[in-house]
């Protein structure tokens, strides 16, 4: 097999269509279907968004995911952050390489039997930057749906690019029966107003919206155990709470946590007794109990 078994090619010129669209259409429906067909054997699918850079969102979706595994439940996660491809690092999987067999591709196995897909597995060296128009994001978040050996998972996990544009548009059109999207955020007045954005986004396409993660929510000082509200106290809940959404947690800053993810070590399965791993035990309590109650209704 090759050793990229992604097909992706770049769109035609501009002006130069297929010659008989009639012909080029069954080539759609069929991917269309095989998408249907990989997602079928898959419980809940969750979109992890934020309308903000810089706010740990590929951190949350990593975690959640661990969080989620831990508690018993198998799970897969894509890495649509195609410019910034970080859950591969912040998993303690990156250096591996995607293969395929006839059946398709085979995601990384990553902690706690995670399946990991990511384009950072595919790119030579690692400043090798990802340069594709929104066509070909289109046709990559297709493969990663349709073409990856998924199996049958209880939550598979989309951590998204920041803001609104083709990738989110992307997958909130071929993701059959999206479970809902969890929105993440940090206590300061410019993340928030972004972050509504991201928020009325998922009403627009009256998708289900979990709740909202607020990431880097306090810091405990370890000499006087004392929390310190370093970007503001109750800024995510005061937002949540305006948008009319659920605040499911509020994780900790801990600077374990930027060296973790700076060795590539995965925060959670390091420092499970943490209080940040222990918050992020009951965000995905809460989004079980969320999902899981909502499908035996």
């Amino acid at each position: 097999m090759s050793s990229n078994p992604f097909r992706i090619q770049s769109p035609q010129p501009s002006g130069k269509q297929p010659r008989d669209l009639r012909k080029a259409q069954p080539q759609v429906q069929g991917a269309d279907l095989k998408i249907q067909m990989r997602m079928k054997s898959i419980k809940y699918k969750i979109a992890i968004l934020s309308g903000k850079g810089g706010v740990g969102k590929s951190f949350v979706s990593s975690n959640l995911a661990m969080a989620l595994a831990a508690a018993g439940r198998s799970v897969g996660i894509i890495d649509v952050d195609f410019h910034g491809p970080s859950v591969p690092k912040m998993l303690g999987v990156r250096g591996q390489a995607l293969t395929a067999d006839d059946e398709g591709i085979i995601p990384v196995a990553g902690p706690f039997g995670i399946k990991v897909v990511s384009v950072d597995f595919l790119l030579p060296r690692d400043d090798t930057p990802v340069v594709w128009r929104g066509a070909i994001k289109h046709t990559a978040i297709k493969q990663f749906l349709g073409d990856v050996k998924w199996g049958e998972l209880d939550y598979l996990l989309l951590d998204m690019p920041p803001g609104t544009g083709d990738e989110a548009l992307s997958v909130a059109q071929l993701v059959p029966n999206i479970s809902g999207f969890v929105i993440v955020t940090i206590p300061s007045e410019v993340s928030t107003l972004a972050v509504k954005k991201s928020i009325n986004f998922a009403k627009t396409l009256n998708a289900k919206i979990l709740g909202v993660i607020e990431n880097m929510s306090y810091f405990v000082c370890p000499s006087d155990s004392k929390s310190y509200y370093i970007f503001g106290e109750g800024k995510g809940k005061k937002m949540a709470d305006e948008m009319k959404v659920d605040l499911l947690g509020q994780v900790p800053i801990d600077p374990k946590i930027a060296e973790a993810n700076d060795l590539g070590e995965p925060f959670f399965l390091k420092y499970m007794d943490s209080p940040a791993s222990k918050e992020f035990l009951q965000i995905a309590d809460k989004i079980m109990k969320i999902s899981e109650s909502s499908q035996g209704s």
